[in-house]
Order: C-alpha cells, then structure tokens, then sequence
C-alpha cells in the first residue's frame, strides 16, 4: 500500500484562527489531520509559519505551510508507506533542515505527520491506538482546565490554568462524569459569588472569574468538588499549569499580586501545596530556570508531579538535560512543539526509561481532530491533558477516549491515584 497523494488546506482552528489540514489519500481514501496552536508559546518549539501578510487573517494565515505540504512534502511522500511513520517524518525532518521546522513549517509538518498516522492505522485495518501501541493500551486519567487565566482568559489570574485531575475514580468514563459534575457545580457556585459575567468561559472551556490569585481559585474549585458530592484530596485533585514565563520579568515573578525572586516563587509553590490537595504544577518557573525547578522538585517532588512543557518542549534535547540536574519529574507532550510524531515519541520513551510521567496534551488552539486521544491511548502515557467538559474541539477527545473504553472493555487499563505522586 503506497501514499498516492499528499495536499493541504487552509482552516480554522477553535479560536478562529487559520491552520493547517493535512489530507493523504491512500487507496481512494483520504485521511486528514489538523495542526493546533497554542497561545503561551515556548521559545524553542518548533516554529509555526505564517504568511505574514496584514491584508489576510491579520498576517496569522498560513498558505505558506500549505503549500510546503503540497509542493515538496508531498513530492517526498507519494510512493511512501503510509504504515512505516518513522520513515515518513523522517524524510519530513530531512526535507526541512532545520532545528525548529523553520523551512517548511511546524504547522505543516506536524498536519502531516498526525495525518499520516491515521492513514498508517487505516492501512493496517486497526484504531490508531493499536497502530502506534500495539496491545497495551492505557486509558488516561484526564486532567480538566476549569478556571482559566493567563493569556488564556484575559482578567487578572496570572497563572493559566487550575485544573481538577479526579484520579480517584474506578475508569476513565467515571472521571468524566465527575468532572462535568463539579464543572456545573463551580458555574453555579461562581454566578452566585461573582455574578454572571463570573461563567464566562476562556480558550479552553474552562471559567474566566474575576478571582486574583491562584489560592482564592482553588479554594472556589475545593468548593465545588465538596458541592458536587465528591471528597477533595480522594475523589478529586487539583492541578495548575502557571505558564510561569508569562508573568516573568527582569529576575521577578509578578503574580497573586505578589513580586517574587524565583526562591520566593518555589516557596509560595509549597504552601499552596499544604493548603489544597494539589498534586501536579506544570512550568513554575521561567522556561529555562531549569536550577529551580530542579529545587522544588527535591522539595515537593515526592509527592507532586512537576511537568515541563515550556521547559521540555517536548524536545529530548532539552529533557535530557532536565533529567540529568533533576528538573521536574513529567514531561508535557505536545506533538506540534517538536514537529513529529516519531519524535514527540521519543521523547515520551526518554521519560518513561527515566520514570517521569508523561502527559499528552492539547493547545489552546485546537480543532476537531481527536488524534491526541489514542496517541494517549497507545503510548500508555496514563494521563491526557485537553481542557473543561466544554466546548467541542474539547469534548471531542473526551467523547473519542469514551468510545475507546467502551471497544477495549475488560482490556483497558487505568491507572487512576497509582499514577501520581500521592
């Protein structure tokens, strides 16, 4: 079975925004995928290309990437096996040249790469799940934004997002359910303390309230846990992603309208540990300060999951480098930062060989496309990352991981609590 066509289109992605649709025809069918964006970028991801021009989508569109797929991606492409991944992304990253995707695009290549994927599962008659992981799935535990901040939301929460992670439940469907439970419970909960503008809702689904610091935002969610019927700290836990580069400046940290040195920051980190039952903090420090991350993760690390993403950037390069002074202990696995497949899945490999967790991820710009679910699936990362019960792009990949539960039964495996550091 041979690649017969390799083509691209321009769309939009969940903000409105145009991006990249990759489509392979194999056999008559055409297969197709949707690059995502993010908002809070890391500096050493894989470089989105945009045309530039003010005059369409205000610069942001992206026909450049586009016709880097059909002309020489696809020229490269036609006549491959949809089914060897490595070999396709590989000629992809020799095609490029570059370290960050420059030349034809992140975009592009990663529209392609997730394309060729499915095309790849299509080819052998098997769910993408099993094409890239076999008979070993793994159901994640889900972790939910639901009070947005940062560049996320817009109001004055500097860090980006408090999730709720409900580990303590028997199945990935039950964690669902719970979460949508305690979803609706914190709009009732914010509309009463806040007034409706308070359920407003930002990129990712979640809420955008007026709270102002990061513990007024996890006590309002402890509180909706405990409305919704549920046990904080046993049914349900919490989780932030403080995006910290953000509200970086000049050696200090501006936020919960405090100003920190980085010592002060990983203190401030610890008490919000002891006060709220919060077992995962994702980027807490300036995206190359991987010193201090290093020392909150001998502080806290035998008990909370300290994950990179703008430090690690899904790059081994850089998680090498984490591993090796002890930065963090899980690695944020975002496909479109590194460009590939066959290289967000080696460095997905590097974390599992070094005993960090690894957390498939969403961006904030996302689309329909639900390849990151069985990614999750199949690489048995044990715990997936995309936003509220709310909004399609996101419920999407809920709803696929809910179909996947239901064709693997009794053969799913879910790690629930025994996947975190608690």
């Amino acid at each position: 079975m041979q690649i017969e066509n390799v083509w691209a289109r321009e769309v939009l992605d969940s903000r409105g925004n145009p991006t990249v649709e990759a489509e392979i025809t194999v056999k008559g069918h055409k297969i197709r995928a949707i690059a995502p964006s993010g908002a809070s970028t890391g500096t050493w991801e894989a470089l989105e290309l945009r045309d530039g021009d003010k005059s369409r989508y205000g610069g942001k569109g992206v026909l450049k990437a586009v016709e880097n797929v059909r002309g020489p991606i696809a020229r490269a492409l036609k006549g491959m096996d949809p089914a060897d991944q490595e070999a396709i992304d590989r000629a992809m990253i020799e095609l490029d040249g570059t370290e960050n995707k420059s030349s034809l695009g992140g975009n592009a290549m990663v529209a392609v790469s997730l394309a060729a994927v499915r095309a790849g599962a299509m080819a052998e008659g098997v769910p993408v799940y099993e094409h890239v992981g076999g008979d070993h799935a793994t159901m994640p535990v889900p972790m939910l934004n639901i009070i947005n901040g940062g560049k996320h939301a817009g109001g004055n929460l500097k860090v980006q997002e408090c999730m709720i992670i409900p580990a303590g439940a028997p199945s990935f469907s039950e964690c669902l359910r719970i979460s949508s439970e305690v979803y609706m419970s914190l709009k009732g909960i914010l509309k009463d303390r806040y007034g409706v503008g308070a359920i407003n809702i930002g990129d990712e689904g979640g809420f955008a309230p007026p709270v102002d610091t990061v513990d007024e935002a996890l006590t309002t969610i402890t509180d909706a846990v405990s409305a919704a019927g549920y046990v904080p700290g046993k049914d349900v836990f919490l989780a932030i992603d403080a995006a910290s580069s953000e509200f970086f400046e000049d050696g200090v940290y501006f936020v919960d309208g405090l100003r920190l040195s980085a010592g002060e920051l990983a203190d401030h980190y610890v008490e919000l540990t002891e006060d709220h039952p919060l077992i995962s903090i994702e980027d807490p420090f300036f995206e190359d300060d991987f010193e201090t991350t290093a020392e909150l993760t001998r502080k806290v690390g035998g008990r909370v999951q300290i994950v990179g993403d703008d430090l690690f950037v899904t790059n081994s390069k850089r998680l090498s480098k984490g591993i090796a002074c002890g930065a963090a202990n899980a690695l944020l696995l975002k496909v479109n930062q590194i460009g590939t497949i066959t290289e967000a899945g080696e460095a997905a490999q590097m974390s599992f060989d070094s005993r960090y967790n690894v957390v498939v991820s969403h961006r904030s710009g996302e689309s329909e496309d639900t390849t990151i679910a069985d990614l999750s699936v199949g690489w048995g990362s044990g715990e997936i990352k995309t936003g509220a019960p709310a909004r399609g792009e996101r419920t999407a990949k809920y709803n696929r991981l809910l179909r996947i539960e239901e064709e693997l039964g009794s053969k799913a495996k879910f790690p629930g609590v025994s996947k975190f550091r608690i």
